[in-house]
């Protein structure tokens, strides 16, 4: 049976029928780090199935549910690790996605359909699958890393470029940067600031030393307005605050974190590098104060 009329015939069949025909079309089994990024998606902390839903999921496409006090994405890729292994196929990767990405369950959270099915794509190009727009997991020839990378760009640079981003923020936004995730991206672009307080005012040194040395203190080094009135110097005060928090808070952290230990999503990456973007816009009025 060709594979597009698999994936026709198992759309308009009931859970039973549509168990029994998934496993007379045989699906080459999923490598166990492709299933891994796949329940790690579908189970996500914050934007991924409940338990309840992954319960009610795994019933319906009959597998059994044999670790459910384990976390989401574990207790899931058990669960279908093992039907893979006993029957030797990928198929039931397959059903699970069909029957959670159902559009009826997202009529009032499009933004969590969207979402799982943008992740859900970037892991299955690897495999030679994808998510269609109504939620049924259709063939397409197999992505290599770049693919994924460049389709990353195109993706995050529409959405920075929605809010109106500055341009040394876009400037992050290349293939080499998202091979993997946002990771890099974010770190590089968190580091750009830090570059370019050095730039405009001459010092040395980074972080929060650099940030108190130029903004802060009895004689700054830098501006953000004419400081004559009390009102501009807590808002010189509070810019200055708020470069630290993005460093203490983002930068120093990923600087000491593998892309394992911080794994970083497409929607922490635009809040992050949004935030980047008003560090510039306020930097590009920044002037430096002569002594």
């Amino acid at each position: 049976m060709a594979y597009g009329l698999f994936f026709q015939l198992l759309e308009r069949q009931s859970s039973v029928y549509r168990w029994r025909l998934a496993l007379s079309t045989r699906i080459q089994p999923f490598s166990s780090q492709h299933l891994e990024a796949a329940c790690r998606v579908l189970a996500d902390t914050e934007r991924g199935l409940s338990g309840t839903q992954i319960g009610y999921l795994l019933q319906d496409i009959r597998v059994p549910d044999a670790d459910a006090n384990n976390t989401k994405w574990k207790r899931l890729f058990n669960a279908l690790a093992q039907m893979q292994n006993q029957h030797q196929v990928g198929n039931h990767l397959i059903l699970f996605i069909n029957s959670a990405m159902n559009p009826v369950s997202y009529a009032r959270d499009r933004e969590a359909f969207n979402w799982r099915r943008d992740e859900l794509n970037v892991v299955l190009a690897f495999s030679g699958f994808y998510v269609r727009d109504y939620g049924k997991v259709g063939r397409a020839d197999k992505a290599t890393t770049l693919d994924v990378a460049r389709a990353r760009v195109g993706r995050l640079k529409a959405a920075l470029e929605a809010r109106a981003v500055h341009e040394e923020v876009v400037k992050y936004c290349r293939a080499e940067l998202l091979s993997e995730n946002y990771f890099h991206a974010v770190f590089e672009a968190t580091k750009g600031i830090a570059a370019r307080v050095r730039s405009l005012s001459g010092l040395n040194g980074d972080g929060a030393d650099l940030v108190t040395k130029a903004f802060l203190g009895q004689s700054p080094v830098l501006a953000v307005g004419p400081l004559a009135t009390e009102s501009e110097k807590s808002e010189q005060k509070g810019f200055a605050n708020l470069l630290i928090g993005l460093f203490g808070a983002v930068r120093n952290p990923l600087a000491h974190a593998t892309k394992i230990d911080w794994p970083m999503s497409e929607q922490d990456a635009l809040d992050i590098l949004t935030m980047v973007s008003l560090m510039h816009r306020k930097l590009d009025v920044t002037r430096k104060i002569n002594p």
